[in-house]
């Protein structure tokens, strides 16, 4: 699933195959002193430096034609500490190989985004969060980090200490140096109950506030010129185990949602009209089911299907609403869209440039399959998104700047003056950032 293979001459690609770089040099560190290094000689030599995880975002927030710095020497766990319920981990460590090793421990995080292929750094620093009631974003579970700044120094940063990077490191973009260890907060391994079960949209939309208290993570895909969805709720569950069967799981998690998919992808993009009628049996294919098991086998699942995303998070209170708009665009545009809509939620958290900041936040995720053209749909959905004041997903397509980042972000001046503070040269710097946090 990673893309950090280098394609002809040096070029990188990201996973979702819509931004290539290419690097003067790519390094790939196997120290932080190494790292360093490496940071102190682009600088000297006037070279930007970015540092790439997977390329599992869709927008350039890594592309640059500096120093890429691949991260793949720089994973395992340094420390578990049970006193204190943290495990720290090297910046470059994929979710799948952290998730799997904390469970060998009899630990946890206590929540998850829904694919586990991206570096730890990597999903951190765009924002990256699963859905919950009381728990956030991947970043809200940080207690330290520890990143080298422009001049090449090691910063280690928490509440207690430099907690003004603190509270902006955790989401930091890559704007503000490189992280190369993450301390995050777990706790005892425990089980959860996934439930789903498909429900029309207009009873989901009446009893969303009621579906969002009554669970603890609670999650919905809407398919497009259908009036169907599938609905997902986990909840921590005191067993036994009961996890998918071997045969079911092919069946529904690799044949349906990834095998017949990619065959409907396929003609749907050849024969674009048929794809109101594929979404009605897409709609339909996916049964009813209940599963028990450890966190990460029911936060996560396979996404073999390549697509590319725009997701925005609204104030939650206005979820139903931007929802209504979003179904009377498709209904009414003559667009075709194959790839069903995303909806999960989050708790406000405290981080300076979380889509979560200070405010509870439901996201809406868009996506079109790899190849298909996606602009007018993206534009049109962007359009009711920032309507509601949508702060877009910083890994995902969008087309906002820092001029509307200053009026949707309470915080952003913060940001943007630690910046100045920790990289005042813009040794970090590329097209991507000066986009969204200005010159």
């Amino acid at each position: 699933m990673s893309s950090t293979a280098s394609g002809k001459n040096g070029t990188w690609r990201n996973w979702g195959g819509n931004v290539s770089a290419r690097p003067v040099r790519q390094v790939t560190p196997a120290s932080v002193e190494e790292l360093a290094g490496a940071v102190r000689r682009a600088r000297e030599d006037g070279l930007k430096v970015k540092a790439v995880g997977t390329g599992h975002s869709f927008t350039s927030i890594a592309a640059t034609d500096g120093v890429l710095i691949r991260p793949q020497l720089l994973t395992g766990i340094r420390t578990i500490d049970r006193a204190s319920m943290t495990v720290t981990v090297e910046a470059g460590t994929p979710l799948k190989r952290l998730n799997t090793a904390l469970a060998r421990e009899g630990l946890s995080l206590t929540n998850m985004g829904d694919i586990m292929a991206q570096t730890v750094s990597g999903a951190t620093s765009t924002g990256t969060h699963g859905t919950g009631r009381a728990s956030g974003s991947i970043a809200a579970q940080i207690k330290a980090l520890e990143l080298v700044t422009a001049d090449g120094s090691v910063l280690t940063c928490s509440e207690k200490e430099n907690p003004e990077v603190f509270a902006a490191a955790r989401i930091g973009l890559g704007a503000l140096g490189v992280v190369t260890a993450i301390t995050f907060a777990v706790e005892p391994l425990f089980l959860l109950t996934a439930r789903e079960e498909p429900m029309p949209f207009e009873r989901v939309l009446a009893e969303f506030d009621q579906l969002w208290a009554e669970n603890e993570h609670f999650e919905f895909y809407w398919f497009p010129h259908t009036g169907n969805t599938n609905t997902k709720r986990n909840n921590r569950s005191a067993g036994p185990q009961q996890p998918v069967g071997r045969l079911a799981g092919w069946f529904e998690d690799e044949f349906l949602s990834n095998g017949v998919f990619q065959v409907a992808q396929w003609a749907g993009r050849a024969v674009p009209a048929t794809v109101p009628a594929i979404a009605r049996i897409s709609s339909r294919a996916l049964s009813a089911r209940t599963y028990t098991d450890i966190p990460h086998k029911v936060y996560t699942s396979p996404r073999r299907v390549r697509f590319v995303e725009m997701e925005y998070a609204v104030p939650r209170a206005a979820l139903v609403q931007t929802l209504r708009e979003l179904k009377a665009l498709v209904d009414r545009s003559g667009l075709r869209v194959s790839f069903p809509v995303e909806v999960r939620t989050a708790p406000a958290d405290d981080i300076t440039l979380s889509t979560a900041s200070g405010r509870d936040s439901a996201y809406i995720a868009v996506h079109m399959f790899r190849g298909t053209p996606y602009q007018a749909y993206f534009t049109a959905a962007e359009r009711i998104f920032t309507a509601h004041e949508g702060r877009p997903h910083w890994g995902k397509v969008h087309t906002r700047d820092a001029e509307y980042f200053s009026r949707v972000y309470p915080r952003f001046g913060e940001f943007t003056a630690l910046r100045d503070r920790l990289d005042p040269d813009r040794l970090f710097q590329n097209d991507y950032l000066r986009r969204v946090l200005g010159a």
